[in-house]
């Protein structure tokens, strides 16, 4: 027919450009409705605080992982462009104070984005050419680089001390004037929304579809005639884009950025982040970020050791769940179309909670030895697991390695029968 779009396959920035794009609402309407509702839920400053960081870490995840889950482009100096994107932020915020700007400041993201996405479009001119370790390795190097230009060139990073703002002088946004921390939880809410739409859009366009081509076998993808730097160029500058709105909103929430926010620290968190929720769905590093984020606030108010924890579930994942935690969720999808999924809650009662009771004795040792070797003079008195005991006497010590063992044993134990389960939920056949 004339009025059907057609697509010449000889020519391949025509067929790139007719993909097609499709989204299914229900998820993201529960999504969005959830946000809406949270801050009813938890209703304290605190809690508003961290819902913020939440968010600002599963827009940067998701952004990372456009590189290494879409395009197989494993970045060590990440945190650069929201970085970047969060200090060109403060400047303009900066700006419309000294100078009494008109600025509605529910669009200050925006600019860190395109800020961001500029400085990825000089560096991914030149790293985006090839993949593995030779991206890897530049992007350490250039994230180094910057790192060190943020104690030299004061005058945009602002030395060690940073920068700050104050994001109430710009201008008000229908009476809005983000005084209060729910005002700034509500519009880093829609900024997610926003942008999580726009990165799961760009995922089933073509060239987010040939990202995952070019990520398996970029051979082939040129061979077929696509550009494999072009498609790892375009993915790396609408990454930097938005990990740039990332930095920005993170420039609203806390009013201040420092050298920490683009260092390697920073970079490797992410990745950290991006590793446990899983790179191979689109909903993992919203799982890790979310899981991330509390182990980090919530954990680390209860223990000085929660980094040694988060590092072993990292360990562990890596090892045993490749695929993350959404990969682990996933797994289970097969089970429940067979209808089988009901068999595996008995053995996973039997195996997976005394495991869990036996990793907490653990952790009672771990927090016991480090209470013993770090406690001032005399202090011997330590709260665990809502107990107070002597930290000198053998008996806690006695009952923690008891516990451990045992946990452990009967999972070792009945894992077997577990793994015996998991093989019939996962095969097709016999008694539903």
């Amino acid at each position: 027919m004339s009025d059907q779009l057609t697509t010449d396959p000889s020519k391949p920035a025509q067929r790139m450009r007719a993909g097609s794009m499709t989204l299914t609402l229900g998820p993201w309407i529960v999504a969005a409705i959830a946000l809406m509702v949270m801050p009813y839920i938890f209703t304290s400053n605190s809690a508003l605080t961290i819902m913020n960081q939440m968010w600002i870490t599963v827009v940067f995840a998701l952004a990372y992982n456009m590189l290494l889950g879409q395009g197989g482009m494993l970045s060590f100096g990440h945190a650069v462009y929201m970085g970047l994107g969060g200090f060109f932020c403060m400047h303009l915020m900066n700006y419309i104070e000294d100078f009494g700007l008109a600025f509605p400041l529910p669009l200050l993201p925006l600019f860190g984005g395109l800020f961001g996405m500029g400085f990825a479009m000089i560096i991914g001119s030149f790293s985006t050419s090839g993949a593995g370790t030779r991206f890897a390795m530049i992007s350490l190097g250039v994230g180094e680089l910057i790192a060190a230009c943020s104690v030299i060139i004061v005058a945009f990073f602002g030395g060690e001390e940073g920068i700050s703002g104050d994001r109430t002088y710009g201008l008000p946004f229908f009476g809005v004037e983000f005084l209060k921390q729910i005002e700034v939880y509500y519009l880093i809410s829609f900024w997610l929304m926003l942008s999580a739409v726009l990165m799961y859009l760009f995922s089933r366009t073509p060239v987010g579809r040939m990202a995952n081509a070019v990520r398996d076998n970029p051979e082939r993808a040129q061979f077929l005639g696509y550009s494999a730097r072009w498609v790892r160029f375009y993915s790396f500058c609408a990454s930097g884009f938005f990990c740039g709105i990332a930095g920005g909103l993170f420039a609203i929430s806390y009013e201040i950025l420092t050298e920490e926010n683009l260092n390697a620290t920073s970079s490797g968190v992410i990745l950290l982040v991006t590793f446990l929720g899983g790179v191979g769905f689109f909903f993992g590093p919203i799982i890790g970020a979310i899981a991330f984020t509390l182990l980090q606030t919530v954990l680390s108010l209860q223990t000085e050791l929660w980094a040694i924890y988060v590092g072993a579930l990292f360990l562990a994942t890596v090892m045993f769940f490749p695929g993350g935690l959404a990969g682990l969720m996933m797994m289970h999808v097969p089970a429940l179309r067979l209808g089988k999924a009901s068999g595996l809650v008995m053995p996973y009662i039997k195996t997976l909670i005394p495991g869990a009771i036996g990793v907490l004795g653990v952790c009672a040792l771990i927090e016991m030895t480090f209470h013993f070797r770090h406690a001032a003079k005399g202090d011997h008195e330590m709260t665990l697991f809502w107990t107070t005991f002597d930290s000198h006497t053998v008996m806690p010590w006695l009952i923690a390695g008891i516990i451990a063992a045992v946990g452990l044993g009967v999972a070792r134990a009945t894992a077997p029968a577990m793994k015996e389960a998991w093989d019939e939920a996962n095969t097709a056949g016999g008694a539903s």
